[in-house]
C-alpha cells in the first residue's frame, strides 16, 4: 500500500453495471495475510481477489473454533434480494427541420444527401435502461422491503430479483436520506422468506457475524467477520444525518449496499451500507446502520410516510478528559456536555442546563454523539425517556418529553413537506468547502412532486428560501410550514441553489394548490 493513501468513505450501494474492476494477484494477496475464498452459496469455493475478501485470521479463527456459518448462510440468501434501477438517458437534441445546407445550397448537399433534414427527428428513449445495481432485504410475507436510499435513489424503475432467479417491479413506498434507507415493496411474489429482526442494542464488539449481498452483482454472497465497533460515529457521514453504524470486517463492495448483516442466529442485525477505503473496494472496514434504527424507520415510512423524529433541544459536545479539567468535572470523563439548551425545548421543560453532562439515555449509557444518535433514532416526538446527568459532579435523573421540530409533540404526515417530492440531505464539511458556502441542503430522492415538476434536480443545493438560510431539512419544513400557515393567497417558496458545478440557480415553486 502506498504511503498517504486518501483514505475515502464510499457508499457500497448501486455498483455501476459494467464497470471493471482490478484484480490482484492470488499470490500477492496470500503474501499479504489474505483468504483469497468466498463463499458463494450453492456454488463451489473460487479464487477471489482483494475487493471480495478479508484477512485469513478470521476464517481461520473461525475453523479452529469450530464455528459453523452454513446455517446462518442457508436461513438468510432467500431473504436478501437482488434490485437493479433504471433510469432514462438524457435524450441527445437534434436539428428538427430543413437541413441549412440544403437550404442554401439545394438537394444532395446536405448531411444526408437530402435527407437527413427530413429525418432529424427527437429521438424517443421508450425504455429505461440499467445505471447500477445493490441489495434488499425481505422483512415481510406481503413483500416489502428494506434498502439503502442510494440504492433506488433517481431511478424511474427497479427491478427486484429474488434468490430463486424469479423477477419483480417494485414500487416505492418512502425513503429516509438522513439514515440512507428506503422501503419498496414488490406485488405477486409467492413464498417469500422474510428475515427475523434482531436486536442491534444487544450486540457485543467481538461477536461473530455474517454479510449477505451482492457484490459486484455475485448473488447470494455470504462472508463472514466479526463485530468491531458499535455506536460509530463518522464525521465524513454527515451528509446523510447518521453519525451511528455497527462497524464489522465482513467483506462488503458495491453491490453490498442494501444487504443484511446478521447475527450467528440469522437474525438481522443492521443494513450494509458504507466501507472505508483506499482503492474503492473492501479494505477491512464495513459500516452498517443498526437494525433498531432500520425498523423504526421502516416503521414510521409505513405508517406515516416519513420518519417521526424526537427533537431534545439541545446543543452538545463529547466529553473527554481535557474538556472534563477544563470544566473541573471530575465524576466522569466521557458522556454529552450540553453546551446549550434551546429556548421552549423538550430539553429546558425537564430542567437541563447548560454544563450538565448527560450519561444515559432511555436507560442506556451514551458516551459519545453515536451512541446518542443511536437512541434518539427510537424516539418519537411524543415519547418519554429518562435521562441520566451529572451537574456539579452529582449524578442526577430526570425525565424528557420530546417534541418535534415545530416544537410540539405531534405526528407529522407525508402530506406536509413531502408534497415536494424529494427529501433533503446535509453536507458534509468538504462540500461546504467546495463550493465555498457556511450552509446548504442538497435535494435527495427526488420524485414526482413540486420540486421534479419545477425543472429541479437531484444534487441541487439549496442555501436560501425565501431569503432565509437552510441548513438542514428541519429548517426547509419550518419554512414551508410558516408558508402554508400564511394567511396570503399566493404561496410561493422562491429558492436560491447552486448546481454541482456552482453555478447559482433559482427556482420559484408554487404551493397555492397544495392542500393544507
Amino acid at each position: 500500500m502506498k504511503k498517504n493513501s486518501k483514505i475515502a468513505l464510499m457508499l457500497v450501494g448501486a455498483s455501476v453495471l459494467g464497470s471493471a474492476t482490478t484484480l490482484m494477484g492470488e499470490s500477492a494477496l496470500r503474501s499479504a495475510g489474505y483468504d483469497v475464498d468466498t463463499y458463494i452459496p450453492g456454488k463451489e469455493s473460487v479464487s477471489m481477489d482483494d475487493s471480495f475478501v478479508r484477512t485469513a485470521s478470521s476464517r481461520s479463527a473461525a475453523m479452529a473454533a469450530g464455528v459453523d456459518f452454513t446455517g446462518v448462510a442457508e436461513s438468510t440468501i432467500n431473504s436478501v434480494v437482488s434490485i437493479k434501477s433504471f433510469e432514462t438517458p438524457k435524450q441527445q437534441q437534434y436539428y428538427q427541420g430543413i437541413d441549412p445546407f440544403e437550404f442554401f445550397f439545394g438537394p444532395g448537399f446536405g448531411f444526408g444527401n437530402g435527407q437527413r433534414g427530413r429525418q432529424q427527428q427527437p429521438q424517443q428513449q421508450s425504455e429505461p435502461q440499467a445505471k447500477g445495481s445493490g441489495s434488499g432485504v425481505i422483512i415481510s410475507s406481503d413483500g416489502y422491503i428494506v434498502t439503502n436510499n442510494h440504492v433506488i435513489d433517481g431511478a424511474e424503475k427497479l427491478e427486484v430479483t429474488l434468490n430463486d432467479n424469479s423477477k419483480y417491479n417494485a414500487t416505492v413506498i418512502g425513503t429516509d436520506p438522513n439514515t440512507d434507507i428506503a422501503l419498496i415493496k414488490i406485488n405477486g411474489a409467492k413464498g417469500l422468506h422474510p428475515i427475523t429482526f434482531g436486536n442491534s442494542d444487544n450486540v457485543k464488539v467481538g461477536e461473530w457475524a455474517v454479510a449477505v449481498g451482492n457484490p459486484f452483482g455475485f448473488n447470494s454472497t455470504v462472508t463472514a467477520g466479526i463485530i468491531s465497533a458499535k455506536g460509530r460515529g463518522i464525521a465524513e457521514s454527515s451528509s446523510m444525518g447518521i453519525k451511528s453504524f455497527i462497524q464489522h470486517d465482513a467483506a462488503v463492495n458495491p453491490g453490498n449496499s442494501g444487504g443484511a448483516l446478521v447475527n450467528m442466529a440469522g437474525e438481522l442485525i443492521g443494513i450494509n451500507t458504507m466501507i472505508y477505503s483506499t482503492t474503492g473496494t473492501y479494505s477491512g472496514c464495513s459500516f452498517s446502520v443498526p437494525s433498531n434504527t432500520v425498523k423504526k424507520v421502516v416503521t414510521d415510512l409505513k405508517q406515516y410516510g416519513t420518519v417521526q423524529r424526537a427533537v431534545f433541544g439541545i446543543q452538545y459536545k463529547e466529553l473527554d478528559a481535557d474538556m472534563a479539567k477544563e470544566h473541573k468535572i471530575t465524576a466522569t470523563n466521557e458522556g454529552i456536555y450540553v453546551a446549550k439548551v434551546n429556548d421552549r425545548s423538550a430539553a429546558m421543560e425537564a430542567g437541563l442546563e447548560e454544563g450538565d453532562v448527560i450519561v444515559k439515555l432511555n436507560g442506556t449509557t451514551v458516551k459519545n454523539s453515536g451512541e446518542m444518535q443511536e437512541q434518539m433514532n427510537k424516539l418519537r416526538p411524543g415519547d418519554t425517556a429518562e435521562v441520566s446527568y451529572y451537574r456539579n459532579n452529582k449524578l442526577h435523573t430526570t425525565k424528557v418529553t420530546f417534541k418535534n421540530n415545530q416544537g410540539n409533540t405531534k405526528i407529522t404526515k407525508s402530506s406536509d413537506v413531502m408534497s415536494l417530492g424529494c427529501a433533503f440531505a446535509e453536507l458534509s464539511s468538504k462540500e461546504k468547502k467546495d463550493l465555498n458556502i457556511s450552509h446548504g441542503v442538497k435535494v435527495a430522492g427526488l420524485q414526482a412532486g413540486k420540486f421534479k415538476a419545477n425543472g429541479i434536480k437531484n444534487g441541487l443545493i439549496i442555501t436560501h428560501i425565501n431569503q432565509q438560510a437552510v441548513d438542514s431539512q428541519d429548517d426547509v419544513e419550518q419554512i414551508y410550514n410558516r408558508i402554508m400557515r400564511s394567511q396570503d393567497d399566493d404561496k410561493v417558496m422562491v429558492i436560491t441553489g447552486l448546481t454541482q458545478t456552482g453555478k447559482k440557480v433559482y427556482y420559484a415553486v408554487d404551493l397555492s394548490d397544495v392542500e393544507e
